[in-house]
């Protein structure tokens, strides 16, 4: 048994919260090492880079969020943090340098407003993530979103759900346009329609296995199942709780749901989740994805009339408490006071009336978090890097903005590009399904150790996912700027894809300070 089990079979992770009240009076360096690890059912980090301090990660189904949420959480990184918020690929919030003496008000505080932080972390079900604009968007299948809460509710707090046998994520989405990395999860509702006879129903097929960390990156596999909204949650928990009972619980690195599926087969899971239903499944229907990506950054018709979501990039994820108590402003002034989170790091402001539109556009805070941010800027997304993961290897944030102002300044007519950030295999950052995806690592040149990255293209998710290809290997930070400054201009996304289908990329072959794996 691994350690984190038997940490699991003395008791439950959320029986800590009794013992919360308790640390916040004999200090974090009174933590047993076991409670440090239980600790995470709440949300609650002790990084090492940060010796005393936790970082808070606040769960946002959906990514949908308010006002007066986001304001609450500014005010708690103000008093409590270090003012600084960090918006995560999972639609989440996350809270830096925080001591545990202030978590019990600050449990309070979220609590007042309706968030909470509860099995975000370990082996739980993480943050249920959906179109950032679900409800909003003309394009749109269906409104998911009511399920992701659903099935939210149905899980948090819910001790069945709270000794898997690893991390499960879950997508539920009914937006035709990719938003969100249905391929990468372990779970994935993607829109579909099903006919029978003259009959057709609009809901879900299921993608089931997928992931991108514990030894790359495998696409999820179609299961063959449709289901409908009504349905959905019923067949989620079973397909968890057909996990929790049959995962593998031995070595950490290879217990996602992946595993069991590559271990059964899909035919056998889909058979074994009938027993537990104890009724058949429907075979799935037309999947009603298009081919293209839409990340919802920038000024859009909703389907409302009249109405627009404007999407605020957030640069690298990173944004401070002064900038979000203004986003909160600007969402009660021009809009409903509603905030959507987005996977690619952006805050949407949604409901926002054409007469209204020209105003907002010219706020200051807009010059900070751009509306119109550049192609280099637009598909920037960063992990947390080392100043605060204890599993990232090198510093990612200020780097990724480096090296895009570096090909902002020396570059023009960049084609739209994604580039995307993990600090470590883990891939917080989804550089495997990048057009260009960075993974950190660290090499030794001339005796010393240094920063560097392993460089990916090609990748892409949606109807026709594909792996991203690594083209270059072990290229140092500090030349990294140009190494793809000669590479961007004569890749556009489509040669990227065409690289991700084993086209022999030349490219980098005899670029300064890198090595080509090709």
């Amino acid at each position: 048994m691994n350690k984190i089990e038997a940490i699991k079979l003395e008791r439950d992770g959320l029986d800590i919260r009794d013992a919360i009240a308790h640390y916040a009076k004999t200090g974090w360096e009174s933590i047993t090492e076991d409670d440090v690890q239980r600790l995470k059912w709440y949300g609650l980090f002790l990084r090492n880079p940060t010796p005393g301090f936790f970082m808070i990660r606040v769960r946002i189904p959906n990514g949908m969020t308010s006002s007066y949420q986001m304001r609450a959480l500014a005010t708690i990184a103000e008093q409590h943090g270090n003012s600084l918020i960090d918006v995560t690929t999972r639609q989440q919030m996350q809270l830096r340098q925080i001591r545990i003496q202030s978590i019990p008000a600050i449990f309070e505080q979220m609590e007042a407003v309706g968030l909470t932080s509860m099995q975000t972390g370990m082996d739980n079900i993480r943050n249920i993530m959906g179109c950032a604009v679900a409800g909003l968007s003309p394009t749109e299948i269906l409104d998911a979103s009511p399920v992701a809460k659903a099935f939210t509710d149905h899980f948090v707090g819910n001790r069945e759900f709270t000794n898997l046998p690893r991390k499960f994520n879950v997508v539920i989405t009914g937006c035709p346009e990719n938003c969100v990395h249905a391929e990468t999860q372990d779970l994935a509702l993607i829109p579909a329609e099903r006919v029978t006879g003259d009959q057709k129903q609009i809901g879900f097929n299921i993608l089931a296995g997928g992931k991108l960390g514990s030894g790359g990156y495998r696409i999820a596999s179609p299961l063959d199942v449709f289901v409908r909204p009504e349905e959905a949650v019923e067949v989620c928990a079973a397909i968890v709780l057909l996990y929790r009972d049959h995962g593998n619980r031995e070595l950490r690195t290879q217990n996602r749901l992946a595993f069991l599926i590559d271990d059964w087969g899909e035919t056998r899971f889909r058979t074994e989740l009938e027993a537990r239903l104890k009724r058949a499944l429907t075979p799935a229907g037309a999947d009603l994805r298009k081919p293209s990506k839409n990340d919802h950054a920038g000024i859009f018709r909703q389907r409302q009339p009249g109405l627009n979501y404007v999407g605020l990039k957030v640069a690298v994820g990173r944004i401070t408490a002064k900038n979000l108590l203004e986003v909160a402003a600007l969402a009660e002034r021009y809009g409903t006071g509603e905030i959507r989170i987005s996977p690619h790091q952006s805050l949407i402001l949604p409901n926002i009336p054409d007469q209204r539109l020209g105003s907002l556009l010219e706020e200051p805070l807009l010059g900070t978090l751009p509306y119109n941010a550049s192609e280099t800027f637009k598909g920037l997304v960063s992990c947390v890097g080392n100043d605060y993961c204890n599993l990232a290897v090198i510093e990612t944030k200020s780097r990724a903005l480096a090296v895009a102002e570096h090909l902002e300044r020396n570059l023009s007519g960049v084609k739209p590009i994604t580039m995307h950030w993990s600090g470590c295999p883990a891939g917080c950052g989804n550089h495997l399904v990048a057009d260009i995806g960075l993974l950190g690592k660290r090499i030794k040149v001339n005796d010393q150790i240094i920063e560097a990255v392993d460089v990916f293209v090609g990748g892409r998710s949606g109807p026709n996912p594909k792996h991203a290809v690594k083209v270059l290997e072990d290229v140092p930070c500090d030349k990294l700027a140009s190494v793809l400054e000669n590479v961007v201009p004569y890749h556009t996304r489509e040669k990227l894809h065409r690289v991700g289908r084993g086209t022999t990329a030349k490219a980098g072959a005899a670029m300064p300070g890198a090595r080509s794996a090709i």
